[in-house]
């Protein structure tokens, strides 16, 4: 029996064979990396949350070659073009398009994975991204990280709680999968604030979630607060915790992409036990299963 909805297992289903996601950059900002927004969220780094994407040279189809070659000895047999860098739908729309076309278009390509805010997904923006998933699985990934508006302030996040139900109602209403990201060990969050937020998820219509552990980067703002003394990261066994507790609370149905991620070592400050992701997750298996988690167990209509 497995333990949660994978996205490993998903993609089977959905595509006939293992996926596996090529992360490129799509050349865009963010609209929240501004002087008068002070720079962006506190925990994104110079990269823009995308610092394992393959660079962009400006030819999108070179692009996936390149990093199709780069994971070609894990011998997939489908790729996920997957724009991970920053906000890839701030840009004009003929600048998206000249992007998403060649991808969505590419023969070793089966879906795209855009991630984005969801302040950045206008009318013509919505119908660009139904007229790509016409033709290939589009999946939206939106940066919710929490549902408590006085962490999202804190974290600089940019846009209230209710622009993310508002977008997923609109991108579901076109018929297009919608992954959430949220974060685990936010400054000043209890584990209330997270379940908070895990239910939010189950109830916005959303297909899956990316569960992710805060990591504090060099050269950002969360770096200077955990200087100061006013952040402690959650050590192993707290997000061992805490992280299980929002597996078995959330709805089985919804798609589990992530259930920590990693940060480039050359760059993580803390927590330091992060840093060795094979080992974490092979640690994470065997805590469920000495503590019977099972998606969905807690959850409640």
């Amino acid at each position: 029996m497995e333990i949660f909805n994978s996205a490993n297992e998903y993609f089977k289903r959905r595509f006939g064979a293992k996926a596996y996601k090529i992360a490129l950059d799509g050349g865009m900002s963010c609209p929240n990396r501004n002087k008068e927004n002070k720079g962006g969220c506190i925990f994104c780094s110079e990269g823009g949350s995308g610092d394992f994407a393959e660079k962009n040279y400006g030819d999108i189809n070179e692009q996936i070659e390149r990093a199709i070659l780069r994971v070609i000895d894990k011998k997939p047999k489908k790729f996920i073009a997957y724009f991970q860098s920053y906000t890839n739908t701030y840009a004009p729309i003929e600048y998206l398009k000249s992007v998403f076309y060649p991808a969505v278009t590419h023969s070793k390509i089966c879906a795209l994975s855009i991630a984005t805010r969801p302040d950045c997904l206008d009318g013509e923006v919505v119908r660009l991204l139904e007229n790509l998933n016409k033709i290939k699985p589009v999946f939206i990934e939106l940066g919710l990280q929490t549902t408590n508006d006085t962490t999202a302030k804190k974290i600089n996040r940019g846009y209230k709680t209710e622009v993310y139900f508002d977008a997923v109602k609109r991108l579901k209403a076109v018929g297009l999968s919608v992954i959430t990201h949220v974060i685990i060990g936010l400054p000043d969050e209890d584990e209330n604030d997270l379940l908070n937020t895990v239910d939010a998820v189950n109830k916005s219509g959303c297909d899956g979630v990316k569960l992710q552990l805060l990591h504090i980067l060099q050269n950002t703002v969360l770096n200077k607060i955990y200087e100061e003394g006013k952040y402690l990261p959650l050590e192993k066994e707290q997000y061992f915790k805490l992280l299980s507790l929002c597996i078995r609370s959330l709805k089985p149905e919804i798609v589990i992409h992530r259930i920590t991620g990693d940060a480039p070592k050359k760059i993580l400050v803390e927590p330091k036990w992060s840093a060795d992701k094979k080992k974490v997750l092979n640690e994470l298996n065997k805590y469920f299963k000495e503590n019977g988690v099972r998606q969905g167990d807690l959850y409640k209509l």
